[in-house]
């Protein structure tokens, strides 16, 4: 079991610039306490994502950082010129010496992408041309397409990643539908279910795994995404979290309200104890954490989990005690 750290990066109360420092200090807890990687979020026009150029945050982590693997989680590919992306991406993985984790998507907000022009209706097609180019150009000295969207003829390759062929692919999944495809690809995956659906989604990973002749111990990393708060006591981690949760799930709806339509019906549920009862929360002194994780961790089969440890108004100070908390005497545990 590893564990990894994934931040929508949402808009807490502290100024911008101290908010983004304050978060680069926690990163080193992460760094530290033996997190195996961090993921950010991609997100435009909303409270939800102050990020929205993920590699300039990660460069960042790349110079703060010693072993914590990173990424974005995802890049929102049809919102990116290959060509750039490309760049960035042997950039980061240079500049960090190997540890890019590398996170595509589409996006899940047609709002999004609609500000800078993409139609929402082009996605699927526009994500598969775009991905396709991606990997052609990590591949290759030399890159050629001739697509849809994209018309490139013996483009120089000049930068290249350390990783080969490229970093390793993660993808988010919100239904156990995709899960042979994906495997059959050899994507890390981050699955938005309760526990029980991720088991779902997991064993036909799984078996599509094997069935391709691979081997079990080589299986990609499958985890299962919460919210966590560690306290030193039940009372104190669930009062943080109930009041933490109440502002991240504001700017989790932030677009979709102001476009009068409700959030699709994968995402979380909107009351705290709803969330709490369906596992996407997890809030406690060590002990009461440890054993919800535990159950969690064994319906689900997963091998990765990844925590958002910050979030909504949490401070510093409260994301800290609950990372230090959760490393000491949460991780060893459940390892």
């Amino acid at each position: 079991m590893k564990f990894g750290v994934f931040d929508h990066m949402d808009r807490a109360a502290a100024p911008l610039g101290a908010q983004f420092e304050a978060r680069l200090k926690l990163i080193e807890a992460y760094d530290h306490l033996g997190f195996h990687a961090y993921h950010v979020a991609e997100h435009h026009a909303t409270p939800l994502g102050m990020a929205p150029s993920p590699s300039v945050f990660l460069a960042a982590v790349a110079q703060r950082t010693k072993r914590l693997r990173f990424g974005p989680l995802v890049y929102t590919l049809n919102l990116y010129h290959p060509l750039r992306l490309i760049d960035e991406i042997c950039m980061l993985d240079q500049m960090s010496g190997g540890r890019l984790e590398l996170g595509v998507g589409r996006g899940i907000s047609p709002f999004e992408v609609g500000y800078y022009g993409v139609d929402p209706a082009t996605g699927p097609e526009r994500f598969a041309e775009t991905l396709a180019v991606l990997l052609k150009g990590l591949t290759t000295r030399t890159l050629t397409h001739d697509g849809t969207y994209f018309t490139f003829r013996d483009v120089p390759m000049e930068l290249e990643p350390v990783q080969r062929p490229h970093p390793p692919l993660w993808y988010g999944a919100n239904t156990p539908d995709s899960a042979e495809r994906l495997a059959r690809q050899g994507y890390n995956v981050v699955v938005g279910l309760p526990a029980s659906g991720v088991r779902a989604f997991v064993d036909r990973y799984r078996a599509e795994w094997l069935a391709q002749g691979k081997r079990a111990e080589e299986l990609p990393l499958l985890g299962l995404s919460r919210h966590v708060v560690v306290g030193d006591t039940d009372a104190e981690a669930v009062a943080a979290a109930q009041r933490a949760f109440k502002l991240w799930y504001a700017a989790l709806e932030h677009l979709w309200r102001k476009n009068g339509v409700g959030l699709p019906r994968q995402l979380i549920p909107a009351a705290f104890d709803d969330a709490v009862a369906g596992g996407y929360i997890v809030a406690g002194a060590p002990g009461t954490v440890r054993d919800r994780m535990r159950r969690d961790n064994d319906m689900a089969g997963i091998n990765y989990c990844l925590c958002r440890m910050a979030f909504g108004d949490l401070s510093y100070d409260e994301s800290r005690r609950s990372i230090e908390l959760f490393a000491r005497e949460v991780m060893p545990a459940l390892r």
